[in-house]
């Protein structure tokens, strides 16, 4: 039994590995995730990061002597000021982005502040007009800069009270933290999306591709049991299967680094050897349910086209499942969830890129879906026995 098991992975492997568009397909997927990733990136970080040696051009009129001392000191404030010519020419100027910002004091700005009390005045506090332009990285960047200033000047006038004074590490989570936090909010919707494709492509070749060329009844008059034949082309299409989403796992780990838009770079070395094997638990035995729906679903289907047609409400429910891990706040505890198929995948893979899971889970969810991937097993050998099925028109 064993032996005619080999050797229908072995016609599968042949088939895969000797067909150099197949090899292009399990390798172009994860240069693409790469490639794509870091451009967006760097697109990225252009656009929402401003430029750390730019000088912002900021219009100020009516500038207070209480601030003029705040605005020299203060080190976030690199900026190449001027005093306005017009309100108007200046609004256009930010408009074209030939500048930055325009801070239009009142007047007698300390004057009204000194005079202006909450409880009694009853009339509107002094207001300072500020204008940027938000399609503009340096002039968001710099009206933010401003808006803080003013409103650390604005706590100077009525400090009842300090929040955090002198404390510099009142946020406790560390940079693993962070970028456990961050990662694992995008892998498992990303990863279980790219994991059913390369499955899709490959499982959907295999059986439908087979009964489309007329090659398939070949293998079931063959001396093997239909049995053999499944258990054969679910393994064999896993392996190859597990081959492709372990390219594209470690594209989008390399590059994930690079799209993420933060303070820095983030550190995706993060995750010792259990967590990789939890992941690799996950990944295997998600795959194989995958291979084994998709293959369930392509032998009813005459060609290719009519199999990628047909699985893809089954995609809608795979694409459903990693978002809702995307807003679930973090993994599941109780076990229940993770005897729900699919979903029990996105569960453990948040929690293990979250570094914030238990092993017994992990283990709970991968057997899960072994057993559904058996039970698919029988069913698609039931198929294979079935002559209306496999020779339908």
């Amino acid at each position: 039994m064993k032996s005619n098991i080999f050797t229908v992975m072995q016609k599968e492997f042949a088939r895969f590995f000797g067909d150099k568009r197949m090899l292009i397909m399990l390798l172009l997927p994860a240069i693409l995730i790469y490639v794509l990733y870091s451009f967006m990136g760097s697109a990225m970080q252009k656009m929402y990061m401003p430029d750390e040696a730019y000088s912002p051009k900021v219009y100020i009129a009516n500038m207070p002597d209480s601030l003029k001392d705040a605005w020299q000191w203060s080190e976030l404030l690199p900026f190449g000021t001027a005093d306005i010519p017009d309100i108007t020419a200046a609004k256009e100027k930010i408009t074209l982005k030939e500048a930055d910002l325009c801070v239009i004091f009142p007047v007698d700005f300390d004057t009204e502040v000194a005079a202006y009390d909450v409880q009694t005045s009853g009339g509107p506090a002094p207001n300072i007009e500020i204008y940027y332009n938000s399609t503009d990285t340096n002039s968001q960047n710099a009206y933010g800069i401003i808006v803080a200033l003013l409103d650390r000047y604005e706590n100077t006038l009525a400090n009842k009270f300090d929040i955090n004074r002198d404390i510099a590490d009142s946020d406790t989570a560390t940079e693993k933290d962070t970028a456990a936090n961050i990662i694992s909010s995008l892998m498992p919707m990303l990863l279980l999306i790219f994991l059913y494709s390369g499955c899709m492509s490959i499982a959907t070749e295999s059986i439908a591709g087979e009964k489309e060329r007329g090659t398939i009844g070949a293998l079931l008059v063959s001396p093997l049991k239909r049995s053999q034949l499944a258990i054969g082309k679910i393994l064999s299409l896993g392996v190859l299967s597990f081959l492709s989403g372990l390219v594209t796992a470690l594209a989008m780990i390399l590059s994930l680094g690079k799209m993420i838009v933060v303070e820095g770079n983030i550190d995706v070395n993060i995750y010792n050897s259990q967590d990789y094997l939890c992941l690799a638990l996950i990944i295997l035995s998600t795959i194989l349910l995958f291979v084994t729906l998709i293959s369930i679903i392509s032998a009813f289907a005459k060609t290719v086209k009519e199999a990628t047609t047909t699985i893809m409400p089954l995609m809608i429910i795979v694409i459903l499942a990693g978002i809702s891990g995307m807003f679930s706040g973090g993994a599941q505890t109780d076990p229940i969830y993770y005897l729900i198929p699919i979903y029990n995948s996105v569960q453990a893979m948040s929690g293990v890129f979250s570094l914030d899971y238990s092993t017994i889970n992990v283990i709970i969810a991968g057997l899960t879906n072994l057993v559904f991937a058996c039970a698919g097993g029988f069913i698609l050998t039931k198929m294979f026995n079935s002559e209306k099925v496999m020779f339908s028109k």
